[in-house]
């Protein structure tokens, strides 16, 4: 749900009720009533239930003002938005991605939230810490609020661990490098299954008939990887850009992140991991559910989907410890922001507030389906989670230990999208060789020039 994918519509201009905000939140963005209707979007079907809640909850308070909810798929979903700021129908509210809104502040399509911020005294030290400031713009100023933060872990099929013997502990406290792979790779290719039963790691394997693949795919992660190689790469002393947010300048031709990719497509070769081919089309879940993977590192936003795959009893361990001595997790976070053409601005901003409120946030907490961005809240969805037999240390470990990653957040974001997907593609599915990434981190680095 949360995966890179290029916009389909290109903002060509900003809409001219832009002018009202006076580039960066004046005194005009705080004045009418809170009444109306506002249009709210979201992407992720299993996070509908909770907003709608959150929905009903404000507008008991607010009978002046209705919130109607729309929900649509990944790719949708952003068509949608793109194209709205353009015919002028997209909606007052949205859900926000970090990867995605630089570039609607360069085109002018978010309302600033500084002035409204100020006036109600909203606080923004509740939330998990860096999430409030990573929705503030080149400009200094803040265009969301956050909603919510997810890891990365590794959901894997316990029959399978156990029948290969393969203990819980092996996989929480397994270990991967460059070179051989480490206790990691040796997990991977003993849950590896050719069709006449020979497990990756014995004489005689198959790699070309396979049952079952140690780790699942999905895709090659373009130029994010987020829940394909990011961890791998973090763990091994990458990062992305030259600086955490805002950066210039991407490292895609860093040694550390090429012998990363390296590695990790040599588990294809190996018959550990299916050829991109195969993935084209293919829901990994539904390939775990299937008896297809053992193992599948995802988002912790699939949680609920995963751990409910019927006839499997799946358990969560956290991302391999990597070079550096630890364990890594991309670090992202989703937020709501106000689009500038919005007719019922001081409407929609009352619902952003309350959407970033403890009050929302408690709701959807206990909907046991994503981590809420305040960290009073985040007990509250752990305990919604056990209730439901679910352990998600996996996923919060790597908050208290302090080893998560931001995503990218910069300019260019699509085009850097558009560079990397195909050349991600190519080296992934053996067409190009690692090294081809060099240039098109040259290529990614001319868009700042």
């Amino acid at each position: 749900m949360r995966k890179l994918a290029s916009i389909a519509a290109i903002m060509l201009l900003p809409l001219s009720a832009t002018a009202c905000f006076g580039g960066g939140g004046g005194g005009s963005t705080t004045s009418g009533e809170a009444t109306g209707q506002v249009t709210y979007w979201l992407w992720d079907a299993n996070q509908l239930p909770a907003y709608q809640a959150c929905a009903d909850a404000f507008h008991g308070a607010n009978q002046d003002v209705t919130i109607k909810i729309s929900q649509y798929g990944w790719d949708d979903y952003w068509s949608k938005v793109t194209t709205g700021f353009v015919s002028g129908t997209a909606p007052d509210v949205f859900t926000d991605h970090l990867s995605k809104y630089p570039e609607f502040v360069s085109k002018q399509q978010l309302a600033p939230l500084d002035d409204f911020v100020s006036k109600d005294s909203v606080p923004t030290d509740i939330y998990e810490s860096g999430l409030a400031d990573l929705w503030k713009g080149p400009d200094g100023k803040r265009y969301g609020l956050p909603k919510d933060w997810d890891t990365i872990a590794v959901f894997y099929n316990k029959k399978m661990a156990a029948a290969a013997g393969v203990t819980a502990d092996q996989l929480n406290t397994a270990a991967w490098n460059p070179t051989d792979g480490g206790t990691y790779e040796k997990i991977i290719a003993k849950l590896t299954v050719d069709k006449s039963g020979k497990h990756g790691d014995q004489p005689g394997f198959d790699k070309n008939n396979v049952k079952t693949y140690g780790l699942g795919l999905a895709g090659s992660g373009g130029g994010f990887g987020q829940t394909q190689w990011s961890m791998y790469a973090f763990s091994n002393g990458w990062q992305f850009n030259d600086q955490p947010t805002w950066g210039k300048k991407y490292n895609y031709d860093d040694p550390k992140f090429l012998e990363t990719i390296g590695w990790w497509r040599g588990l294809i070769k190996k018959g550990y991991m299916p050829p991109l081919e195969k993935t084209v089309g293919v829901d990994g879940g539904q390939q775990l559910g299937a008896g297809n993977y053992a193992l599948l590192t995802e988002g912790s936003w699939n949680t609920g989907a995963l751990t409910s795959l019927k006839g499997v009893n799946v358990g969560i361990a956290p991302t391999p410890i990597g070079p550096i001595g630890k364990r890594a997790s991309m670090f992202n976070g989703l937020g709501d922001s106000i689009w500038t053409g919005s007719k019922s601005i001081p409407a929609a901003w009352k619902w952003v507030k309350f959407l970033a409120s403890p009050q929302c946030q408690d709701i959807v907490a206990g909907k046991a389906v994503v981590f809420p961005a305040i960290t009073e809240a985040v007990p509250k969805a752990e305990q919604a989670f056990k209730a439901k037999g679910v352990d998600v240390s996996a996923f919060t470990v790597q908050v208290k230990d302090k080893t998560t990653h931001l995503a990218p957040v910069t300019d260019h974001g699509s085009d850097v999208t558009a560079i990397m997907t195909p050349a991600m593609d190519s080296v992934v599915g053996f067409k190009s060789d690692v090294n081809s990434l060099v240039q098109a981190n040259k290529q990614v680095n001319q868009l700042f020039q």
